[in-house]
C-alpha cells in the first residue's frame, strides 16, 4: 500500500487501534469496543433452558462528545427449550461513562441502569444487536486530555434458584485518547 492510499484510508476511518487503546479527534467519529467484556453462563434450576449471556463494553466520540454503552446479548446452549418460562426475577445492566488522567484512577462521569428483565425473560435467544439491549450512559463533553471508556456490572436473580442477587463486575471497553 502506497503512503498516499495508507493516509486516505486512516482518514477514512478516523481512527487508530493500537494495543488496545483508540486515538480520537472530536471532530471524527471513533468507537472503541471490547470485544468480548465478560459472559455468564447460567444453567437454570428445573427444565428452564441453560443459555449464555454475553456483553461488549464501547466508547464512542463524536461532534465533541463522548458516550458509553454496553450491548448485551443472549441464547440458550440446548436445542429445544423444555419449560420457555420465568427465568429471572430481575436481570439489570449498569453502564458507566469514565474517564482518567494519566496515570489515575478511572472517575466516573456518568451512568446508567437499564432494567432488561422483561426482555430476557420473553425471549430465549437474541441474536441482533437491538436498540433495546443497549444500554447508554448520558454523554459527556470530549476532553482530549483524559483517557475515556465504558465499564459495567450485570446484577441478576434467577427465578427459583434462592440464592437471591448475584452481581458481576465486567471488562471495561479499551481506552479512548486523543
Amino acid at each position: 500500500m502506497t503512503m498516499k492510499k495508507y493516509l486516505a484510508a486512516f482518514a477514512a476511518t478516523g481512527s487508530i487501534l493500537a494495543g488496545g487503546i483508540a486515538f480520537a479527534s472530536p471532530a471524527a467519529a471513533v468507537s472503541s469496543c471490547g470485544e468480548n467484556s465478560g459472559s455468564v453462563d447460567i444453567a437454570f434450576p428445573g427444565k428452564k433452558p441453560q443459555s449464555l449471556y454475553s456483553f461488549m463494553n464501547c466508547a464512542d466520540v463524536s461532534n465533541g462528545k463522548v458516550s458509553a454503552w454496553t450491548w448485551t446479548t443472549w441464547q440458550m446452549m440446548v436445542d429445544v427449550a423444555e419449560d420457555p418460562g420465568k427465568r429471572f426475577t430481575s436481570f439489570k445492566v449498569t453502564t458507566r461513562l469514565e474517564k482518567r488522567e494519566w496515570g489515575g484512577a478511572d472517575t466516573v462521569v456518568s451512568s446508567t441502569t437499564c432494567d432488561l428483565t422483561k426482555m430476557v425473560n420473553e425471549n430465549l435467544g437474541w441474536a441482533a444487536l437491538e436498540k433495546e439491549n443497549k444500554c447508554l450512559a448520558p454523554s459527556a463533553t470530549y476532553d482530549k486530555n483524559m483517557w475515556w471508556s465504558s465499564d459495567s456490572t450485570v446484577s441478576y436473580d434467577i427465578e427459583g434458584d434462592g440464592k437471591g442477587v448475584i452481581t458481576k463486575q465486567l471488562t471495561g471497553s479499551p481506552l479512548l485518547f486523543g
